[in-house]
């Protein structure tokens, strides 16, 4: 073993055991259970998401940090209840990395990527998951769930042949949102707005991008231009609650020039 992993695994057992200290002296830690640390464990998820979409190296290691805390934290609870511990926890997704790269672990081929996310898929199917979209949590941010439902799919063949196919379907989602908003019915305009979200999702894994870091990308340059035209009229003296629609507009271009 080299000296470095020797310094690694001294660092995960120093943490251990820190935990296991605080869930015996910390009034704070010794309270926790799943349920109370569930909602802390998405905000950690979040800081970290946010470190990696600002390529911010040293947050991504803080907030990986953090992450890592709250796995300790949750087998520390699962060994007192002689559950499982953070042992468990290692062995079974080192195993399920094993199961489901037969291609490195195994006499299975593969050509490319393609070829992995499908063995993936089928293996899971194998393991007991009554569907390839089993997987995906209900729970997931809406955008988030559209783009891993459609790569879930696709994995097993369920695809357009081509990006056409994907354009054709959004000019055809389109048609029947302006069927709907004509007729003014509310419920069939949401469905047929969210198809049309789908299918833009789709659009955006078929030209290798990912739709929810291009629409944080997008949030991210709104909020910065819109900061921007509060700081030029607040300059000129203007009242942004006043404004007519062709000052905004000139405050928007300017603004976008600042940032350009």
């Amino acid at each position: 073993m080299n000296v470095k992993r020797i310094s690694q695994l001294k660092a995960i057992d120093r943490l251990l055991t820190i935990m296991d200290e605080l869930r015996e002296d910390c009034p704070w830690d010794k309270k926790q259970t799943f349920q109370s640390l569930r909602h802390l464990t998405i905000e950690e998820t979040y800081e970290l998401s946010e470190a990696l979409i600002e390529n911010d190296i040293d947050e991504i290691k803080n907030e990986l940090g953090d992450v890592l805390l709250h796995i300790i934290f949750y087998a520390k609870i699962g060994s007192e209840n002689k559950a499982f511990d953070i042992g468990d926890v290692a062995n079974a997704i080192a195993e399920k990395l094993i199961q489901r790269h037969p291609h490195i672990y195994g006499d299975v081929e593969v050509n490319n990527e393609d070829d992995v996310k499908k063995n993936w898929e089928q293996l899971k199917l194998k393991e007991g998951n009554k569907s390839v979209l089993s997987g995906v949590p209900k729970s997931l941010p809406s955008m988030v769930m559209a783009s891993r439902l459609q790569d879930k799919a696709a994995g097993i063949g369920f695809d357009w042949e081509d990006i056409q196919g994907v354009k054709e379907k959004i000019k055809e989602e389109f048609r029947e949102l302006e069927a709907e908003i004509i007729k003014n019915d509310k419920e069939r305009i949401t469905a047929e707005l969210g198809d049309v979200f789908f299918s833009l999702v789709n659009y955006a894994r078929f030209l290798g991008v990912n739709p929810d870091d291009a629409l944080v990308s997008t949030n991210n340059r709104f909020r910065s231009r819109f900061a921007g035209m509060e700081q030029l009229a607040t300059s000129q003296g203007l009242k942004l609650n006043e404004l007519t629609p062709q000052q905004w507009e000139i405050l928007w271009q300017n603004a976008k020039k600042q940032l350009n």
